[in-house]
């Protein structure tokens, strides 16, 4: 490490879009480049890779699949690039990249970062192998704790994506939609509590007849949310958008964003949401509430709730002013949503592990 740059080495499973984890790893590491610093990421690859590289950013092959043969000729890799690479920490982001870098940092006596994006998922334990803990909001630090991660090694470093090179150059031009429009953006699976928007907008729908939902993604479960969305009486004024590649555009041409997620460590579509000036409701789980200002920012509902998903929609919907005073409200605070704010957080994170170098891990819980 020279003066204050650095030697950054990332380790994730993929770098192709529409997964948050590796937005905010590609946010992250093309902000500390812009820094300065030397940054490189090992990966399997993907759509961001000629982002990347445009950004200064060095990509790597590096193998994920979980396979017994397949990662361990992938450990040894990583042992060796660490070797050649010489990184002053590595930054691992899903639970097969710190077991994959974790052998290589022990025997190099290189930190190893860990960020824990899917709290929800039993294997995330395994971040724990992290010389320091990344948790991407206080609750996702709150729920790791209760699994053994001693709070002398976690972080909480909220997510924030406003003002990554991802968003640069992009057409701020709002989608033409009929309005007042509810946008819904996610996946569609389960955890995203989709049908429970569905049901409320329905309940909405019925003294508000004029407005409209537009449901952005895809995922497996799209077949039968749209059949679900055809069998209630709204079902005229829902669209299913599909997946987009940047969604920005309809969060501009939306009045209010609605995320019913029943588990949501840190969505990174609400400070986009936000940043576009929509009156936001989210449920209170996980990180949500801590994006939204804990409610000076959005309304938080209880999550598998659709009574009160549509009681949130009819406030807005029956009185412009209170609308315009939750779309004025999603600004509050949000400069701390900010890929610049993570990354200086990131970077004391770095030099705690640093200055900690050569302290045994303590005991993992498994």
């Amino acid at each position: 490490m020279t003066g204050d740059t650095m030697r950054i080495l990332h380790v994730l499973n993929h770098t192709n879009r529409l997964n948050g984890h590796v937005h905010a790893a590609v946010d992250l590491a093309c902000a500390q480049r812009e820094a300065g610093h030397a940054v490189a990421i090992a990966s399997g690859g993907g759509d961001f890779d000629t982002l990347l590289t445009s950004a200064g950013v060095e990509t790597m092959v590096l193998d994920h699949r979980r396979r017994p043969a397949v990662l361990a000729a992938s450990a040894l890799a990583l042992h060796r690039l660490i070797r050649r690479w010489r990184p002053d920490v590595v930054h691992a982001h899903m639970m097969t990249s710190a077991v994959l870098a974790w052998p290589g940092c022990r025997v190099a006596g290189i930190p190893l970062i860990t960020t824990v994006h899917n709290a929800f998922q039993k294997s995330a334990v395994l971040m724990g192998l992290g010389t320091r803990v990344i948790a991407v909001s206080a609750a996702v630090g709150a729920s790791m704790q209760a699994r053994g991660i001693p709070a002398s090694r976690l972080d909480v470093v909220l997510n924030g994506t406003i003002g990554s090179i991802r968003q640069r150059g992009r057409e701020r031009v709002p989608v033409t939609l009929d309005r007042p429009v509810i946008l819904f953006v996610g996946g569609l699976h389960p955890r995203k509590g989709l049908p429970d928007l569905l049901e409320g907008f329905d309940i909405a729908w019925a003294r508000h007849p004029e407005a409209r939902l537009c449901i952005v993604g895809d995922g497996p479960f799209a077949a039968e949310y749209r059949a679900m969305a055809g069998r209630l009486a709204c079902a005229r004024a829902v669209t299913f958008a599909g997946a987009q590649a940047d969604p920005f555009g309809w969060m501009l041409g939306a009045d209010i964003f609605v995320l019913p997620s029943h588990a949501d460590p840190a969505p990174l579509v609400l400070p986009e949401a936000r940043e576009a000036g929509c009156a936001v409701i989210g449920t209170d789980v996980d990180g949500i509430p801590q994006l939204l200002g804990d409610g000076r920012a959005g309304i938080i509902v209880p999550p598998r709730d659709p009574q009160a998903i549509a009681r949130a929609l009819c406030d807005l919907l029956g009185a412009p002013e209170t609308l315009h005073r939750w779309r004025a409200n999603s600004q509050a605070d949000i400069a701390n949503l900010t890929i610049a704010r993570v990354m200086h957080e990131t970077s004391d994170v770095y030099a705690r592990a640093l200055a900690d170098r050569g302290r045994p891990l303590g005991a993992i819980v498994m």
